[in-house]
């Protein structure tokens, strides 16, 4: 009997909007988590391969995490503040300057938005199109930047887009990433031929947005010359660089920063998803202090202050980040991450690897072949989900804290799915 038969889920079927995506595949009734671990109500384990979309790089309830938080809650500490002072956001601010922004020689004001990574590109967009005077925004093929109207402007998929209904998602051009017209292919040379036209018909741009690894959109890694190559044209142009962290941040590609050794300087920098430790709503914009000029309360949110999200953030900051151990240990679970994907290609004729760090994937080259592994996949215990524009890329986010061991036994699972899902095809195909 599949695992989820023996859970009720009809409220969910009878009451939740059909918004709802991911347990319409994964239909387990989840009930505790620890580390890279789930079990739903009938007590069976899941290996996490997903972490909430990037969002539990640290795992499931980490206890150092858990402990601050629930000597907060219990000593009657700030729950809601709006963005009043608090002692709780003094302590994050601190720990955020002291252990990510000075030893990277980084100087950003940072702004709380409202509590999700959409928030946070709406501000960035709403500010760069002041700093500037300009309207247009440059985004490019395959990204992904939320799902509120501006942000979901600058995105590219169309069934993301068609949400919105029949409506206008105006002032962005949408440019290729790298490598999405091929190999061989000079987008940054098309890119600045274009703005240098005046008879282009493109507007002058307020800011240029991208993300370093492409989560939504195939986990597509932009090389360092590539992203240094559109911080130059974006200086040439006379426009603001936005680099989306939101979810190749917080040390999923190797660094804290995704973008750290190309050596650019964004002029801001949204995170959301990992940034408060424990999957706590917690989005903020990194701003260089030349180009915060907003007046009071221009911008804001009345969840701009998760202060439960300051009290974990700090203590992930602390905890993982006051030395450069954590991002050792990264770096080596990347290896084993790519041989391990390697494995997996090796079983399918024309697979290529995808992404970088712990956010790593392989493009199948068929959304039905990636849908079937990961489907065959949970039935098996493993939750991982696909990627890119035709969902074609199996994609590994399991927690940066998930050890050895249970990556092994992960893989273990998705080599059974994968092998079991080719057969299921060949039956299907004959």
């Amino acid at each position: 009997m599949p695992r989820d038969m023996a859970q009720d889920t009809s409220i969910f079927t009878r009451r939740e909007s059909e918004a709802r995506s991911y347990c319409r595949d994964m239909g387990a009734v989840f009930t505790r988590a620890s580390g890279s671990e789930m079990f739903d109500a009938e007590g069976n384990r899941y290996i996490d391969f997903l972490a909430g979309c990037s969002s539990l790089n640290y795992g499931h309830n980490d206890p150092d995490m858990k402990a601050a938080l629930i000597e907060h809650i219990s000593g009657d500490g700030i729950a809601h503040g709006l963005d009043f002072h608090t002692d709780a956001k003094s302590a994050f601010l601190k720990a955020y300057e002291d252990n990510i922004l000075t030893p990277r020689g980084m100087d950003y004001k940072v702004m709380m938005t409202g509590p999700t990574g959409t928030n946070a590109v709406e501000a960035a967009i709403k500010l760069a199109r002041k700093v500037t005077g300009r309207r247009n925004v440059i985004s490019f093929t395959n990204g992904f930047h939320g799902m509120t109207m501006g942000a979901l402007a600058l995105t590219g998929n169309a069934s993301k887009r068609d949400g919105a209904g029949p409506v206008s998602l105006p002032d962005v051009t949408h440019m290729p990433f790298e490598g999405s017209m091929g190999e061989n292919f000079d987008t940054l040379e098309l890119i600045d031929t274009m703005l240098s036209n005046p008879s282009s018909g493109i507007d002058a741009p307020a800011a240029f947005i991208f993300e370093p690894i492409q989560g939504e959109g195939g986990l597509n890694a932009a090389s360092d010359d590539w992203m240094r190559g559109i911080e130059r044209i974006a200086r040439k142009h006379g426009a603001l660089l936005i680099v989306d962290d939101i979810q190749a941040g917080c040390g999923r590609s190797g660094s804290f920063f995704s973008f750290e050794k190309s050596g650019i300087k964004p002029d801001m920098i949204p995170q959301a998803k990992s940034l408060s430790g424990y999957g706590l709503p917690f989005a903020a914009l990194l701003i260089k202090p030349e180009h915060d000029i907003w007046k009071p309360a221009e911008h804001n949110g009345t969840f701009r202050g998760n202060t439960h999200a300051f009290v974990t953030a700090r203590v992930a900051i602390e905890k993982f980040w006051s030395d450069d151990a954590f991002e050792k240990e990264i770096a080596e679970k990347s290896v084993l991450l790519t041989d391990a994907l390697k494995a997996v290609a090796d079983l399918i004729e024309g697979a290529t690897l995808k992404g970088r760090g712990m956010m790593q994937g392989v493009d199948v080259g068929s959304g039905d072949l990636a849908s079937t592994i990961c489907a065959r996949a949970y039935e098996l215990g493993l939750v991982i989900e696909t990627s890119g524009a035709n969902g074609e890329v199996v994609k590994f986010l399991a927690p940066l804290t998930t050890s050895p061991k249970v990556i092994a036994e992960g893989f273990d699972i998705l080599m059974r799915a994968t092998r079991d899902a080719i057969n299921t095809m060949k039956i299907a195909a004959e």
